[in-house]
């Protein structure tokens, strides 16, 4: 990394942080945090509560150092949170972690051996090594056990018959890659590269036999399988219609019979996107599925908890009246309520609401984030929860009480400095409300004004909410006022204000951005001066858009964003929403200019930016960081160019994702002088 002209470097700054400003008594022996804590950080995810309600399996990834690759394990601990046992260890990753009904097995999906595709595997809870249990070429998405154990439901990623995938580059400059040849509409996913003609179809497996069959074929994708009660049949989310499959514009639920040659039946008409978890009732005659929103407003989805006869009819709406997404839709054991999560201003909480509909009641109250809940016997629930100072571990829901089961980040977080995450409200320009956080470095004083910093979530249909986030604790260690805004478009604050940027981008969400910038400034613990901004993604787009807009930001990091939205047609994935939403560029170039201002207006940019992204991200391709940052050189402005090779959207390479930490606490540095924390404010 190259060194910084003027100022400390970040490592100094953190230690010079440290010492100048004491900590409390209670504070003495611990640490801020620093980048290299991300080797500590435990990502537990995925809790599933066993059949007898005793166990929860989950999963634990870790960053390793010495190989620079991400690990993931199976995990189970006992409901009373005793016993913690660790079922995997391999240096393979083994993930989706499943319960066979009688609680004899677990099952998972990993790549291991000769395989290069993830495949499901069986542990016998009586001991020995996991067996391979399917082998299927394109390798399994996801998978659901029998009521009866004898068969799994797979979804299985098929490639295209006619054009397989080209297999790895040769080393031998003799052997070149065949060439890719594509001829499909959606012909772009930053998870699967260039598509052909794969497609997502379901299979049985015969657990015994460990043998699979076809359960559907076609050109359409079919996803989240769900057996009935009694095994016969199953539920499942198609994309269908008449045409290119690639334009349809809904997706619904069907239902087959569990065997060869079945013909799937329409279960759902609702014209849109239905999407999500797939639950039976207990008595098999309903299906609770997860309602979304027509194709001009999917990046804006909030959707709906619905539940629908099995045998087809008219679908009932149960949180119609909730003006809040709602995901994860889960029967309770007798049938009478659904069970789902509920995303709200800067929290997730788990609610439940009868299925003859009425009130839906909050099962647990507070502020954190609360989701990813799986039953068992009796109303308790296995989920993970997450606050603004512990990371998401497993906890049993109990009549409205979290009791925490697993405690893997537990240790190295008690000798850390943490922030003060606090709630703001700020007002627009224009009226609108705006909801964010504040998070104060973990030795604040009153009496001094720090640099602060905006930082932009992604989405936009997302939320900067109480849950544990590693990259503001980092800044805030560092000496820095973090400033996190739902801005509208954000996910938590109803329909209207998540849909009001559609066909607008960059324009309401830079005014609460702003709104929200002058009032963290009139609170006086802010140097006006030493303000900086940042973001990836759609967090990436909007600094461009801001920095373009305000001058008042001395630095910046804008990481897989674009600004020059024309050069995105096509070149991402995401054609369906342009042309729904702003419609196809020969049809509304005026709308496609206005919503690029950024790059047409980049001679407007003073602020010192530094750009980043992945090699081979699909979602927001590296050209559109790569065009900015030639703008910016080419008027003068200071700026920088990091390229992460073969990473995609996410920067998964544990060395890299330090990089980017490191780099963004150095340009920071740089530009805002983070070091001098300790004036006193006037």
């Amino acid at each position: 990394m190259r060194r910084a002209r003027r100022g400390l470097s970040w490592v100094a700054v953190a230690f010079l942080f440290a010492t100048l400003c004491q900590p409390s008594p209670q504070a003495q022996g611990k640490r801020p945090l620093a980048v290299d804590d991300l080797y500590n950080v435990r990502d537990v995810r995925d809790p599933q509560r066993s059949p007898d309600g005793k166990w929860v399996a989950y999963t634990v990834t870790r960053a390793i150092r010495d190989t620079d690759k991400n690990d993931t394990d199976v995990w189970m601990v006992s409901w009373d949170g005793r016993e913690h046992v660790q079922l995997t260890a391999s240096p393979d990753s083994e993930s989706r972690p499943r319960w066979s009904p009688d609680g004899k097995y677990i099952s998972f999906t990993a790549a291991r051996g000769e395989s290069t595709f993830a495949q499901v595997w069986l542990l016998s809870r009586a001991g020995g090594e996991a067996v391979k249990l399917t082998d299927v070429a394109g390798g399994i998405a996801d998978y659901a056990w029998s009521p009866d154990g004898r068969q799994i439901a797979l979804t299985v990623n098929e490639p295209d018959p006619k054009s397989p995938p080209p297999p790895a580059a040769s080393k031998d400059p003799a052997k070149p890659a065949k060439p890719v040849v594509v001829d499909r509409y959606l012909f772009k996913s930053d998870s699967g590269g260039y598509l052909r003609g794969e497609r997502t179809h379901l299979s049985l497996c015969d657990v015994a036999a460990r043998t699979s069959s076809i359960l559907t074929t076609g050109s359409f994708d079919e996803t989240a399988p769900a057996w009935s009660p009694d095994s016969k049949r199953l539920a499942f989310i198609r994309r269908h219609g008449e045409g290119d499959v690639d334009k349809l514009p809904s997706s619904d639920l069907f239902v087959v019979d569990a065997r060869a040659g079945a013909a799937p039946a329409r279960v759902t008409t609702s014209g849109v996107v239905d999407s999500g978890r797939v639950s039976w009732s207990p008595d098999g005659r309903w299906i609770a599925f997860q309602l979304g929103e027509e194709l001009k407003h999917y990046a804006y989805e909030q959707s709906k908890i619905a539940i629908v006869p099995a045998a087809g009819g008219s679908a009932s709406v149960l949180t119609k009246d909730l003006d809040r997404s709602a995901n994860s839709a889960s029967w309770t054991s007798d049938g009478a309520s659904v069970v789902f999560t509920v995303v709200d201003d800067r929290s997730q909480y788990v609610a439940r609401v009868p299925v003859t509909g009425g009130r839906i009641d909050r099962l647990w109250m507070g502020r954190g984030v609360v989701n990813s809940s799986s039953a068992g016997p009796d109303p308790g629930l296995a989920v993970l929860a997450s606050t603004d100072t512990m990371l998401p571990e497993v906890h049993a829901l109990e009549n409205g009480r979290l009791r925490k089961l697993t405690t893997h980040n537990d240790d190295w977080l008690r000798e850390r400095l943490l922030g003060t995450t606090e709630e703001f409200t700020s007002t627009s320009r224009d009226g609108t409300e705006v909801h964010g956080l504040i998070v104060k470095p973990p030795t604040f004083t009153a009496n001094r004004r720090y640099p602060a910093l905006l930082r932009i979530h992604g989405g936009p249909n997302s939320q900067d909410e109480h849950s544990f986030n590693f990259e503001r604790e980092l800044f805030a260690a560092n000496g820095y006022v973090v400033v996190a805004v739902n801005y509208r478009g954000s996910t938590g604050r109803g329909t209207v204000f998540q849909k009001a940027i559609a066909a607008d981008w960059g324009n309401k969400e830079v005014i609460d951005l702003l709104g929200a910038m002058d009032h963290v400034e009139k609170r006086g613990f802010v140097d006006p001066d030493r303000i900086g901004i940042g973001g990836w993604s759609y967090g990436g787009i909007l600094t461009n858009y801001t920095i373009a807009t305000d001058r008042r930001f001395k630095a910046a990091t804008s990481g897989a964003g674009s600004s020059n939205q024309i050069s995105m047609y096509g070149t991402d994935q995401y054609v369906q929403q342009y042309e729904h939403e702003l419609g196809p560029p020969w049809k509304s170039p005026d709308l496609w200019v206005k919503v690029s201002y950024p790059f047409f207006h980049a001679d407007r940019i003073k602020t010192p930016t530094l750009f980043l992204g992945g090699e081979k991200d699909f979602n927001v391709p590296l050209l559109g960081s790569e065009q900015m940052y030639q703008a910016l050189r080419s008027l003068g402005v200071a700026t920088e160019l990091v390229i992460y090779p073969d990473q995609r959207h996410n920067i998964t390479v544990p060395s890299y994702r330090a990089d980017r930490l490191q780099r963004y606490l150095a340009w920071y540095e740089k530009y805002l002088r983070a070091s001098d924390t300790t004036e006193v404010r006037r």
